[in-house]
Parts: C-alpha cells; sequence; structure tokens
C-alpha cells in the first residue's frame, strides 16, 4: 500500500476528529452539568449549519466570519429550550428527559423541512479548493481551517471553565448541586447558560463542517451518532476526554476507508467503540460529572 495514501488518511482522519471532538465537547458538557442525555443535539448542529449557508447565500458573508452568529444563536435556542422545556423535568425519571429531547429533535427537523424543504444544499467557496501541499500530503483547507477554528473554541472555553467565576459556577453546579445552590450560585439559571454553550459548540461545528459537507433537515442524525459515540469513547461528561475521543474516531473512520470497501468502515468505528467500552466500561478517560 502506498505510504503517502497512509499519511493522508491518518491526516484527513485527524482534521475530521476535530470537528466530532467540538460536537461531543457540546452533548458532554450538557451531560455532565444535567445528566441530560440530549437527542436534540443533531438538530442544533443542522440549525448551525443553515445559519452559516443561509449567511452565506443570502448575504455572501464568509462562512468562518458566520460562526459567530451561529454560536450567538445556537446559544439561546439552547438557553430557551432548558429554561422553558428541560428545566421543568430536570428531576423527573431519565426516560422522560430522552423523549422530551427527541421531541425536540423531531420538531426542529420538520420545522427545519417545512421552511427550507428536503433539499441538500451545500456552499462553494472558491479560496478554499485548492488544497495546500505538504510534502506527499495534501491539506484540505476547510478541513483543516475546521480543525484550527475547533482548537480556538475550545480553548477558550476550556479558559472559560477553568479560569473565570462563570466556569467555577458550572463545575460547582456540576459536581454538587445542592451545595452550589447554598453557596448562592443560581444552578437553576447555570443550567441554562450550560446548555446554551453545548448548543453553541454544535452550531459551531455546524458552521465549520458547511464549506466541504451538504446541509439537510436530517443531516444531525449522522453527527449526533458520532458525537454520542465520541462522548461515551472518552467518557460521558469528561471535557478533554471528547475530545480525544473525537481524534480517535476520525482517525478509525479515515484509515478503515482506506482499507476496506464501501460502507464497512462504519462497521470498524462501532466494533472499535465496543471493543473500548468492553475494556473500559466508562470510556478511556472516565465519565460522570462534568470535570474539564
Amino acid at each position: 500500500m502506498n505510504i503517502s495514501a497512509i499519511f493522508q488518511a491518518i491526516t484527513d482522519g485527524l482534521l475530521m476528529g476535530g470537528v466530532y471532538g467540538l460536537v461531543a465537547v457540546g452533548l458532554t458538557l450538557i451531560f455532565g452539568v444535567m445528566q441530560i442525555v440530549n437527542f436534540a443535539h443533531g438538530a442544533l448542529m443542522m440549525l448551525g449549519m443553515y445559519v452559516t449557508y443561509w449567511a452565506f447565500t443570502l448575504l455572501g458573508i464568509n462562512p468562518y466570519v458566520s460562526i459567530l452568529a451561529s454560536i450567538c444563536a445556537l446559544f439561546l435556542v439552547g438557553f430557551i429550550l432548558q429554561r422553558f422545556f428541560l428545566d421543568p423535568i430536570l428531576n423527573a425519571p431519565q426516560h422522560n428527559q430522552l423523549l422530551l429531547t427527541l421531541g425536540i429533535m423531531l420538531v426542529l427537523e420538520n420545522l427545519a423541512l417545512v421552511l427550507w424543504s428536503p433539499d441538500f444544499r451545500s456552499i462553494k467557496v472558491e479560496w478554499l479548493e485548492q488544497g495546500i501541499l505538504l510534502g506527499s500530503v495534501v491539506l484540505n483547507k476547510p478541513r483543516l481551517l475546521a480543525f484550527v477554528f475547533t482548537l480556538a473554541i475550545t480553548a477558550v472555553l476550556y479558559y472559560v471553565l477553568k479560569k473565570t467565576e462563570l466556569g467555577r459556577a458550572i463545575q460547582a453546579a456540576s459536581q454538587e448541586r445542592e451545595g452550589a445552590h447554598l453557596v448562592g450560585v443560581n444552578v437553576r439559571h447555570i443550567n441554562g447558560i450550560a446548555f446554551g454553550i453545548g448548543a453553541a459548540c454544535a452550531g459551531a461545528a455546524g458552521s465549520l463542517i458547511m464549506p466541504f459537507y451538504f446541509v439537510s433537515p436530517g443531516v444531525g442524525h449522522v453527527f449526533l451518532l458520532r458525537a454520542f459515540v465520541v462522548a461515551i469513547l472518552g467518557g460521558l461528561g469528561n471535557f478533554g476526554g471528547a475530545l480525544v475521543g473525537g481524534l480517535i474516531i476520525g482517525l478509525t473512520e479515515s484509515l478503515s476507508a482506506l482499507l476496506l470497501p464501501g460502507s464497512l468502515k462504519e462497521m470498524v468505528v462501532y466494533l472499535l467503540f465496543v471493543g473500548i467500552l468492553l475494556v473500559r466500561p466508562t470510556g478511556l478517560f472516565g465519565g460522570g460529572r462534568s470535570n474539564g
């Protein structure tokens, strides 16, 4: 087998894995703070993709500039969803929470279907079409930029969680809700902010993949499944584990596509997932409450 093809697959896999990691970071943050598995996460990512698509199509806004609009819009959507729909059932049985997030997903997808039709849409940015030659490896510009932006966004998020009052309040609410409430933390408000940040991560990831992917109302399903695999692999509730898990899944997917025909690459990803969970049921880095 051609060595350059292997290096190309490794590069592509790592770049795509960074985006998977960003999607999973939002999912794992929501779980870490509220212990809710958010089935609407893929639909929120889909909304972020549409924000970038329409901003580019109607206003000519650079997709990497529209990330800011996507982050703000999805933060607001996430905050509203948590405050008015999820907050009342926060202490309800887990299956009620799962069904509600599933219902939110269906509503968002069908709303997108009514507003924008089931058509597959994409954007074409001319200056992104030519790759960057690095030795025998061609770096895909949109994927490279998505990876760079992912690192920047996660670095900012890590700083917020570790070095700011808001971050300390989020960690306190995730680790000991009653204790946080007793020392003056508005846990209900923090829940809304945490869900909003998780939704914003999904929206940002949606914007980042638009230059090399397509959007349709049901596109979130693909990335939701990936996000669950990545988040559980890294340890559901573990911030750093989600990033590492994304890189592992991206790398596995890319190398499998090189070595195996058709959709068998999917089988390898899930075999790896099941195999690791058999050895480490809580994921590679453990799980539970968000620990950054």
